[in-house]
C-alpha cells in the first residue's frame, strides 16, 4: 500500500467531494478539505539559532527567508501571501521547544519552518505531532526523524541518502580502501552520520581502521589526530556540527596530517567554514545538498538576487531555507487553504516541483527526494567534485 496516496479511492471521493487531500496510512489519515480558505496573509513562525554557539547576528536564515517570502508574496502566480514571526532556539533543545510552544499557542500559526538541528527536531516534532501543526525542518539531517509526526517534513537530504551516494562516488575516483572517523559523540547528526558512515563503509568493502570521537566542549582534539594518523588512513572522514568543522579542518592539518590525506565532511561544511579554516580547507570533500554553481531551477537567479541585497554569497543553510518556504507556498496554494491538515496533505503530494535543489518531492515520510551532490575545496571555493 502507497503510504501517501490511495489512488482508486482518491477516484471515487474525487466524483462525490469537491475538493480532497489525504495522505494514506502512516501520515494524516483523515480526508482533508480545506475548512480555512486563504484570505489575506498566512503566518509562518520561523524557529533557527540567533543566539549561543550556532547563532549569529548577521544570519544567512533571516536573509534567505525574508528574500523568499518577498517572491512568494510579489507573485502573481497562487495568491499566497506569508508573513513570518521569527524565534530564536538559543542553539538548543530547550531553546527550540520554548519556540515552538509560543508560536503554536501564543502566536496560533498553522506552519512552523524549523528547527535547524537534527539534536532538536524529536522534541519540537512531537510537539507539532500533540497539536496538529506542519513543521518543516530545512536542515536537519539525520535519518528517520520525519516519521515521527504526520505533520512533520524535512527539506534537507537525510543521511542515508547523500552518505551512500559521496562513497560511491569518492571511492570509484579516489580508490580508498582504509578510513578514519571522527565524530561529535554528543549531537545527534554527527552520531547517526558516523554510524551511516561505517556501515556504507563496510557494505563497500573498506577497512575502518579507527573511529575517534569528541565532546563539544573539547577544544584540543590532539589525542583523537595523533592516534588517527598512526593507524594511517587513506581519507578521514568528519562527523560534525558547523560551528566545529573549521576548527577540526585547522587543527588536523596543525597537527600534521599530510594534504596528501583528504577529509571527507558530511553536509555540514558551508561557505563560511571553508573562508574560516583557510588554507586547511583546501582538498576537503563534502556530501551535500546545494551547491552556489549549479543549474537548477532558479538557482542562479537567487545567488545573484541574494548576492546583489545583502553584498555577500548565499550559504547551504540559507540557501534550504529560502528552498523550504517557496516548497511551503507549494503546498499553501496546492491545498487552496491555511488549515495545518490541508496544507499537510498538499506537501505530501508534491512531486518533482521545481527549486534550487532541483526536481523535488517528498517521499513517504516526509524526507526530501533529490539528487545529493558532492563538491571539493579547490582554491578556497566550492567545485563539483568530478
Amino acid at each position: 500500500m502507497n503510504i501517501r496516496r490511495i489512488i482508486t479511492l482518491a477516484f471515487v471521493l474525487a466524483i462525490i467531494v469537491p475538493i480532497v487531500s489525504f495522505i494514506g496510512c502512516e501520515r494524516v489519515q483523515q480526508i482533508v478539505q480545506p475548512t480555512t480558505p486563504i484570505e489575506g496573509e498566512i503566518l509562518v513562525g520561523v524557529v533557527y539559532p540567533i543566539t549561543g554557539r550556532f547563532g549569529s547576528a548577521d544570519s544567512p536564515i533571516a536573509d534567505s527567508v525574508e528574500l523568499a517570502v518577498e517572491e512568494v508574496n510579489n507573485s502573481q502566480d497562487n495568491g499566497v501571501k506569508i508573513r513570518v514571526i521569527t524565534e530564536d532556539d538559543r542553539s538548543t533543545i530547550e531553546g527550540a521547544v520554548e519556540a515552538f510552544n509560543k508560536l503554536i499557542h501564543q502566536d496560533k500559526v498553522p506552519v512552523i519552518l524549523g528547527p535547524a538541528s537534527s539534536s532538536q527536531v524529536p522534541e519540537t516534532f512531537s510537539i507539532a505531532e500533540q497539536n496538529q501543526v506542519v513543521a518543516i525542518s530545512p536542515t536537519s539531517a539525520a535519518s528517520g526523524l520525519s516519521a515521527i509526526s504526520e505533520f512533520a517534513f524535512r527539506t534537507n537530504l537525510t543521511t542515508d541518502v547523500v552518505i551512500p551516494n559521496g562513497i560511491r562516488v569518492t571511492q570509484a575516483k579516489l580508490g580508498y580502501q582504509k578510513v578514519a572517523t571522527l565524530f561529535n559523540e554528543i549531537d545527534l547528526f554527527s552520531r547517526t552520520s558516523d554510524a551511516e558512515l561505517r556501515k556504507a563503509l563496510t557494505d563497500s568493502g573498506v577497512k575502518i581502521l579507527i573511529a575517534e570521537s569528541f565532546q563539544p566542549e573539547e577544544a584540543d582534539l590532539s589525542a583523537q589526530f595523533t592516534r588517527i594518523k598512526a593507524s594511517n588512513p587513506d581519507v578521514i572522514f568528519i562527523s560534525s556540527t558547523a560551528a566545529e568543522i573549521s576548527d577540526i579542518l585547522i587543527q588536523g592539518r596543525a597537527l600534521g596530517v599530510p594534504a596528501d590525506i583528504p577529509f571527507i565532511v558530511n553536509l555540514s561544511l558551508s561557505r563560511d567554514s571553508v573562508a574560516a579554516a583557510g588554507d586547511a580547507a583546501e582538498g576537503t570533500i563534502t556530501f551535500t545538498s546545494w551547491n552556489s554553481i549549479a543549474d537548477t531551477p532558479g538557482n542562479q537567479a537567487f545567488v545573484q538576487n541574494y548576492s546583489t541585497k545583502y553584498g555577500i554569497e548565499p550559504n547551504i543553510w540559507g540557501a534550504q531555507f529560502y528552498a523550504a518556504v517557496h516548497i511551503l507556498a507549494k503546498g499553501i496554494a496546492d491545498a487552496q487553504s491555511t488549515e495545518p491538515k490541508a496544507i499537510a496533505a498538499a506537501l505530501a503530494e508534491i512531486r518533482d516541483f521545481d527549486t534550487i535543489l532541483g526536481p523535488f518531492s517528498f517521499n513517504d515520510v516526509g524526507d526530501a527526494v533529490y539528487d545529493p551532490i558532492v563538491l571539493i575545496v579547490k582554491d578556497g571555493e566550492f567545485a563539483v567534485f568530478e
